[in-house]
């Protein structure tokens, strides 16, 4: 079975950068959606940006929009989040999320997603 291995989370200060990865221990068809998600503290889990690998399709949270960007590498079946001009309110445990729905129709819905890593905490201080 496939599973994802998140890193590169860490403590920051506010507007520094983090580049977050995903690691797929196998492949995953282009078909199907893979996200980021966040769980601030105290907070429900919100996705905040999404990757349709078959079109290269992307779409942010207008929370992130302007800040992350979401990428792939498929030789390396990596998903990467890279972080710039961080914010305390980014705080949060970061997770991916792939096997979600096909060609990313519903993409923020994590009840979607088939496949999740274990998260990688991300800190930014004021």
């Amino acid at each position: 079975q496939v599973q994802l291995v998140e890193s590169g989370g860490g403590s920051v200060e506010a507007g520094g950068s983090l580049r977050l990865s995903c690691a797929a221990s196998g492949y995953i068809s282009v078909l199907y959606c893979e996200a980021w998600f966040r769980q601030a503290p105290g907070k429900e889990r919100e996705a905040i940006a999404s990757f349709y690998p078959g079109g290269g399709n992307k779409y942010y949270a207008d929370s992130v929009k302007g800040r992350f960007i979401i990428s792939q590498d498929s030789a390396k079946n990596t998903l990467y989040l890279q972080m710039h001009n961080l914010r305390p309110e980014d705080t949060g445990m970061y997770y991916c999320a792939a096997v979600g729905p096909t060609y990313c129709n519903g993409a923020f819905d994590e009840a979607k997603y088939g496949l999740w890593g274990q998260g990688t905490l991300v800190t930014v201080s004021s």
